[in-house]
């Protein structure tokens, strides 16, 4: 059942982005990007712009209902939670409140094994943060603290807005390079093969520039988590944000995978070898060394 949840999310948020999308290239008037002369560059930049933004766009409007679904998030209802709930709810707004959020950001917990947490949502008023049950179990209060001070963080400093900006960029570039190069290629070899080699070409190509891409977005990344960290300094105190990532370094390093799109919003993750390059997550140790470093 929960299978077929997932499928159905997955053709629905598809179909909304391909109908939406479309009917903004209508409504802009953009019915294509090739003339029997050749590509209309104004107007494939305008269908790839449309396209990278708008699904990057799409996906962060969805991205806390999308959660709650994948990561199957019970939202603790502030009116009604006691004990360690009660705690979580206080201890999140109270770092909000801190970090001047314009709205209380929706608390919750998944059910995971994994040592971690994320942030997510459109909006700084818009936003959820969520633990695992496996943070709550092998952390102590003062450690989940500065774990949550880096998700406020994350949510203070518009993380979410600026990833799909950056994410929508790169894919718009990705698909306009990748039909400029490929044009020119098909045009070396005969008439009635050149659709073929261009859509081959562009495919490839696609390929290959989404991962360097991948590098690009991921190197913002990186930087990003130095910031949280360094949010949640000064918002939860800079020993309880060593302690935390301390802690996570001591764990058994177990990620939870059902949304792979939530894996830069999460205080850690896995890289290594090759996989460095487009790791979202520096290394733990790193981060600890330079809050350690900081005056």
């Amino acid at each position: 059942m929960a299978f077929m949840k997932r499928i159905f999310l997955f053709m629905a948020v598809n179909l909304l982005v391909v109908v939406t999308i479309s009917i903004v290239l209508q409504v802009l008037g953009v019915h294509g990007y090739m003339t029997a002369r050749g590509i209309d560059y104004s107007a494939l930049l305008v269908f790839c712009l449309v396209w990278g933004m708008g699904g990057a766009f799409i996906s962060l409007a969805l991205s806390r209902i999308m959660a709650k679904w994948m990561m199957k998030v019970k939202v603790i209802d502030p009116a009604r939670a006691s004990g360690d709930a009660a705690w979580l709810v206080q201890t999140v707004h109270g770092l909000a409140r801190a970090a001047d959020l314009p709205e209380m950001p929706e608390v919750g917990i998944y059910e995971s094994p994994e040592v971690n947490a994320f942030a997510t949502g459109p909006t700084k008023s818009r936003a959820l943060v969520a633990v695992s049950l496996g943070l709550l179990q092998n952390m102590d209060r003062r450690q989940v603290e500065g774990v949550l001070g880096h998700e406020i963080s994350h949510v203070a400093n518009g993380d979410m807005v600026t990833m799909a900006l950056i994410q929508g960029v790169i894919n718009a570039f990705v698909m306009f390079f990748a039909r400029v190069i490929a044009f020119a290629v098909s045009q070396q070899v005969k008439e009635n093969a050149r659709r073929t080699v261009q859509f081959m070409v562009t495919i490839v190509l696609e390929i290959l520039l989404s991962f360097l891409g991948m590098m690009v977005v991921a190197a913002f990344s990186r930087w990003r988590e130095f910031r949280a960290d360094a949010g949640s300094a000064r918002l939860a105190g800079r020993e309880k944000m060593i302690a935390a990532l301390e802690a996570l370094r001591r764990s058994t390093g177990l990620v939870d995978n059902r949304q792979a799109a939530l894996a830069a919003f999460k205080i850690s993750g896995r890289r290594g070898g090759m996989l460095a390059l487009i790791a979202t997550h520096p290394p733990l140790e790193e981060r600890i060394a330079r809050l350690q470093r900081a005056v």
